[in-house]
């Protein structure tokens, strides 16, 4: 990895350090371009309780699969509103959505047949994804070097992936609307792949979850989805403390106010 400045480089459990960190995250002017009806509603989670699927989540996965069986017998899952937008914003800057989908797509497509059980804290934020049918990540906090900023790449930067079990190093096509902090990209064409370098593991205790709406999806609906992964979390790991942000496309940094929600169930 290259020499880079971690905006969480001391005392990186504090609560000051984290708001500051949620603080500075940002979306380049240029994304507004394309979709200035963006938001995104970002999460961080202190006090976090990881490690394999529990009953939380398998609670929480059984309940989306029935809603998202529900929405699949009604019609097309493109035709989801919310979804035919996100399938828009794809095209707008280049990618396929019939090739590379959108997280939420890709993920109310294996509903049928069951969603994957992966651990703990994926389990909940893909729960929550399929049943408010909204894009949304979770990442290791402890592994990101500077805030995260959405951006059109240029081309240059660096995304850590595997493939058939190697390590691999991908570049993104220029134009490419990815998130990304200091040391490269953090998830490419916008909500579709993670990196390997920030991704939840049984070790992770401070998580960023990152959740993407488009102008279907109205605040008021955006910020249940925050809410009932925030109570999710709260369940999962007692004692956990939240902290929320929604950035808009187009905001800078440090424009808008990092809310603190305090310890968990405040």
């Amino acid at each position: 990895m290259n020499e880079v400045t971690d905006a969480l480089n001391t005392d990186t459990d504090t609560d000051s350090d984290t708001a500051a960190w949620l603080a500075a995250a940002a979306i380049d002017p240029a994304v507004r371009a394309l979709r200035p009806d963006y938001r995104a509603l970002l999460i961080t989670a202190e006090g976090l309780t990881p490690g394999p699927s529990d009953a939380v989540g398998e609670r929480l996965l059984t309940a989306a699969e029935e809603t998202a069986r529900k929405w699949l017998a009604e019609g097309p899952v493109e035709e989801h509103p919310h979804l035919a937008a996100w399938r828009e914003a794809f095209r707008a800057f280049g990618a396929k959505p019939q090739r590379t989908r959108p997280s939420a797509e890709a993920l109310l497509r294996r509903a049928a047949d069951g969603l994957p059980r992966v651990d703990r804290l994926t389990d909940i934020y893909n729960a929550v994804s399929v049943a408010h049918v909204v894009p949304l990540g979770g990442e290791d906090l402890d592994h990101y070097w500077g805030p995260a900023r959405l951006v059109r790449a240029d081309g240059t930067e660096e995304f850590e992936t595997a493939a058939g079990g190697e390590s691999v190093v991908e570049n993104p096509a220029p134009g490419e609307v990815v998130w990304r902090d200091d040391a490269g990209v953090t998830c490419r064409r916008w909500n579709w792949r993670q990196c390997v370098r920030t991704r939840l593991t049984h070790d992770t205790t401070r998580a960023f979850f990152l959740l993407d709406a488009l102008g279907p999806m109205d605040d008021a609906a955006l910020t249940a989805a925050g809410d009932a992964l925030g109570e999710a979390l709260t369940e999962s790991s007692p004692g956990v403390r939240l902290a929320t942000r929604i950035v808009a496309a187009g905001d800078a940094g440090d424009a808008g106010d990092a809310g603190d929600a305090g310890d968990a169930g405040a």
